[in-house]
């Protein structure tokens, strides 16, 4: 099976290569790129495409390599010793399984999502290591191994937060997701919005586009705000000439809360717009 991007998704030929190569070498495939650039929404749509459950680990700050795996709740196993539970004695009644061993012991190939991997501390890539290598691991309470039967397809999302360890990055096929340019983000937006005005989107795409290349940016606005923008100058019944105006007092473009997202940025460009009104004076 080849994935080729869906109907919701729009794969540019490089990406599609690189999942189809870790698909075929059963190798981590490592996404990074900008916030907002579909990095988990690839893994929904891999899984889609290939008809395989998708497994989802989606990684926090305190998120631990062992958790992956399983959890032995020794606390829970003292308390129903205490209150007699006749289940204290099969130490497999506190084992919480984790969402490694719910991928290997699928029933169906699946796919498994480790997002925002760097979120987590520099030691969770390296504490994961041998597992995703060998797609094995043991449980010493229990002494059994769990062993995957086939190697699911593991997607791994990154946002650049942090370096990845070498010895992890050797054991992944790597792809970065670059920024799209305006012919893709034409095919993504026909994507969600089927019909919608050319010029307006033109308009909107200049806009768009102009506001990601002011110097000196802290957020620059991705795809899915551009999506979000859109999707509120539809709702809204803009009229076309308030996007076409091009007034350099007026340097903040309209509902812009879905394209800037804080206050450093917001007060540049009235500072800008500031600027503009001073010097046509």
């Amino acid at each position: 099976m080849r994935f080729e991007g869906t109907k919701d998704y729009v794969a540019t030929d490089d990406l599609k290569v690189a999942v189809n190569a870790a698909v075929l070498l059963r190798r981590p495939l490592l996404v990074k790129g900008e916030p907002g650039t579909g990095k988990t929404v690839l893994a929904q749509e891999i899984a889609k495409a290939l008809d395989a459950p998708l497994i989802e680990w989606n990684v926090k700050s305190t998120t631990k390599a062992h958790q992956g795996l399983y959890e032995y709740d020794a606390v829970a196993r003292l308390r129903d010793g205490q209150l007699g539970d006749p289940r204290v004695h099969d130490i497999s009644n506190y084992i919480r399984k984790g969402k490694l061993w719910e991928a290997f012991t699928s029933p169906k190939l699946p796919v498994l999502l480790i997002d925002e991997i760097d979120k987590a501390d520099i030691e969770f890539p390296n504490d994961l290591l041998q597992e995703l290598d060998r797609m094995a691991f043991h449980v010493y309470e229990t002494g059994e191994t769990v062993a995957a039967q086939e190697r699911p397809v593991v997607v791994i999302t990154s946002n650049n937060e942090k370096e990845l360890p070498d010895a992890f990055l050797r054991r992944c096929f790597f792809h970065y997701i670059k920024f799209p340019d305006r012919e893709t983000m034409q095919s993504i937006i026909d994507v969600h919005f089927p019909g919608i005005q050319k010029m307006l989107v033109s308009r909107a795409m200049d806009i768009f586009y102009e506001v990601r290349e002011v110097p000196g940016l802290k957020k620059k606005p991705s795809t899915s705000e551009l999506l979000d923008w859109l999707k509120l100058i539809l709702n809204e019944d803009m009229p076309l000439d308030v996007l076409q105006e091009r007034d350099p007092t007026k340097a903040i473009p309209p509902l812009h809360g879905a394209l800037l997202k804080n206050e450093q940025d917001i007060m540049m460009f009235e500072r800008l717009a500031f600027m503009a009104r001073r010097q046509g004076r």
